[in-house]
C-alpha cells in the first residue's frame, strides 16, 4: 500500500527591508529624546524628597583645585549646572584620568531615611562603582555596588530600601580606569523623609 506524499511545507516569504530612517524620522527620534530628557529634569529637579549637596570633599582634584574654583569637589554641590556632554570646569574631576579608585564624599542639609541617590554624570560616565551612606555613628552602609551603565550627560539613580537612620552624608567610589578620559560629576541628589 503506497502512503501519501507529505505536501511541502509552506514558506513564509522573508519579509521586506524597512526602509532607511529619513531625516524627517530622526529629526522626529531627537526630538521626542529631548522633550523625555527636559521631563525627567524636570521631575528630579521637583522632587519634593529631594536635595542637592552642600559641601563635598574629594580624594583628588584636577590641578589640586581648591574651594570654588574650577573642577574642585564643590563643582558637584546644588543643582545640574552642566548642560552638555563634555569636560567642563564646572564639574569635579579627579587629578589624572584613568588613575583608578577616587572617591567623593558630600554633605546635604538635613539628615533624612534615605531611599535613593541621584548621581548626574557629565563627563566619562559609567565609572562609579559604590554609593554608601553614612549613619549617625559614621559608619558606611554600601547602598549600591556594581557595574554602571550609565551613558553620555545622564543620571545614575540607585534606589534602595528606606534606611533605618537618618544620613546627610553619601561616599561615590569610581574607577576611573574603566571609562576612558576624564569621569566628571556635576550634581548629586539625595533622596529621603524625615520620617
Amino acid at each position: 500500500m503506497a502512503t501519501a506524499a507529505s505536501a511541502p511545507a509552506a514558506t513564509a516569504a522573508p519579509a521586506a527591508p524597512a526602509a532607511p530612517p529619513t531625516a524627517a524620522d530622526r529629526e522626529a527620534e531627537r526630538k521626542k529624546a529631548q522633550i523625555e530628557w527636559a521631563l525627567k529634569q524636570d521631575e528630579i529637579k521637583s522632587d519634593p524628597n529631594g536635595q542637592w549637596a552642600t559641601d563635598a570633599k574629594a580624594s583628588s582634584t584636577f590641578n589640586d583645585a581648591k574651594g570654588n574654583t574650577s573642577y574642585s569637589a564643590s563643582q558637584a554641590t546644588g543643582e545640574p549646572n552642566v548642560q552638555t556632554y563634555s569636560t567642563t570646569p564646572q564639574a569635579w574631576s579627579s587629578k589624572t584620568p584613568d588613575s583608578g579608585i577616587e572617591w567623593l564624599e558630600l554633605t546635604f542639609a538635613k539628615p533624612v531615611r534615605a531611599n535613593a541617590v541621584r548621581v548626574r554624570e557629565s563627563s566619562g560616565s559609567g565609572a562609579l562603582i559604590k554609593i554608601e551612606v553614612f549613619d549617625e555613628k559614621g559608619v558606611a552602609h554600601t547602598v549600591w555596588s556594581g557595574a554602571d551603565s550609565t551613558k553620555e550627560l545622564n543620571y545614575l539613580i540607585a534606589e534602595f530600601p528606606k534606611t533605618a537612620f537618618m544620613t546627610n552624608r553619601v561616599k561615590l567610589t569610581l574607577a576611573t580606569n574603566v571609562v576612558g578620559g576624564w569621569n566628571q560629576i556635576d550634581a548629586v541628589q539625595l533622596v529621603g523623609s524625615i520620617q
